[in-house]
């Protein structure tokens, strides 16, 4: 939990930069929100639902650590999987991320996600273009580039920023990024 009594602010989305500037600030501003609407809650209210969905904010401030490092570390980078998602009883629960969620504090949950979030950051700044292929394909042969992955991916904050939103007010009353 933050001690700050203030959460924490949002960074300024870039406006008029090249594709890829724009592209990186508008994720690092949905990865900002989505810690921002952690901030102030104790681990029991991470754990808290909105029925009748079983999401929490912890368990989607863990999932998308998992994505942050499944689309870059894995994918894009090519390195082998990380734990705690290389030993997940996935084929026991497909969303084993979303369900043990509860079971890491607070200041646990946003290390581990602002850790795979500095891998991500550490992958797309080492890429020399958005059209880098990722090193990983599908077993069918479907890969993709950098510009793909960055617009997935804000894609996928942007969805699950929505969700954050509608489980926090309905723990406290707590509206807007």
């Amino acid at each position: 939990m933050s001690a700050s009594a203030e959460p924490p602010e949002l960074p300024d989305v870039e406006t008029t930069g090249d594709e890829g500037t724009t592209l990186v600030s508008m994720l690092d501003f949905y990865r900002a929100v989505l810690v921002r609407k952690a901030w102030g809650l104790s681990d029991e209210q991470l754990a808290t639902p909105l029925p009748p969905s079983d999401l929490t904010i912890g368990g989607l401030i863990l999932h998308m650590a998992l994505v942050e490092d499944h689309w870059f570390d894995h994918r894009f980078c090519g390195n082998a999987e990380l734990e705690p998602w290389a030993s997940a009883p996935w084929a026991d629960d497909p969303d084993w991320e979303l369900h043990t969620a509860h079971l890491w504090s607070h200041p646990d949950l946003v290390t581990r996600y602002e850790q795979s979030v500095a891998r991500s950051r550490n992958a797309t700044a080492s890429a020399d273009a958005l059209d880098r292929t990722a090193a990983l394909e599908k077993a069918d042969g479907t890969t993709w580039n950098l510009r793909w992955i960055l617009v997935h991916m804000i894609e996928e904050y942007a969805r699950h920023c929505g969700h954050a939103d509608l489980i926090r007010e309905s723990i406290d009353g707590a509206t807007g990024d």
